[in-house]
């Protein structure tokens, strides 16, 4: 995958990012208080925005409403993607979409067309952000079916691996057999950070 269709994907993210559906604000109280807190922030956000920052936002709001329940859901699953992505990775990001925006509309049409031609579960892979949108293709057999209990575990885990160590762990997941691949998921949360580049060598060589 190129830096072009990460920018892409970013690019569908970042809408999420700055605005939150209008259901959100009315569940406030139900958040956990993390999120309660971003939702303030925006709040003090708004009282900073001019009329024509307003204007745009009401527009949104109203773009937000016309959509299907479908449609919403996948704006949903963008912002928590967003929300889950390290300062660095957002940095990463917003420069991969302004090179893209600075890019002669040919070249976005032609860059666009290369990732929708991509398979929907690999554009959707990209929603875990630079690093494990790239190494996704390989590691999409360890993420699926996951647990929502291992979830937020098993993505910090692989986001801690180096690329190197990514592409030794893809190897292995293709190795392993359908029927015990959450048996490999468990065994990578059970070692200890430190020790999972020598347990994916010892892993590899059996």
């Amino acid at each position: 995958m190129t830096l072009a269709a990460t920018a892409l994907v970013v690019m569908s993210v970042l809408w999420p990012a700055s605005a939150l559906p209008p259901e959100l604000e009315q569940a406030l109280p139900r958040l956990p208080a993390d999120a309660q807190a971003r939702l303030r922030d925006n709040g003090q956000r708004w009282d900073g925005w001019n009329e024509d920052q307003r204007r745009d936002f009401g527009r949104r709001t109203a773009q937000w409403g016309e959509l299907s329940d479908a449609q919403r859901g996948e704006r949903r699953e963008r912002y928590q993607a967003w929300q889950a992505l390290s300062a660095d990775e957002r940095a990463q990001l917003q420069a991969a979409a302004a090179r893209y925006a600075a890019l002669p509309p040919e070249q976005q049409r032609a860059l666009r067309e290369q990732f929708d031609a991509l398979d929907r579960s690999e554009r959707r892979g990209w929603l875990l952000g630079p690093a494990l949108g790239a190494d996704y293709p390989g590691l999409q057999p360890l993420l699926a079916q996951l647990p929502q209990a291992q979830h937020a575990a098993l993505l910090s885990a692989l986001r801690a691996l180096t690329p190197a160590q990514r592409k030794d762990l893809a190897v292995l997941v293709q190795r392993t057999a359908p029927q015990d691949r959450e048996r490999l998921r468990g065994d990578l949360l059970a070692v200890p950070a430190a020790r999972r580049g020598a347990w994916l060598q010892e892993a590899l060589t059996r």
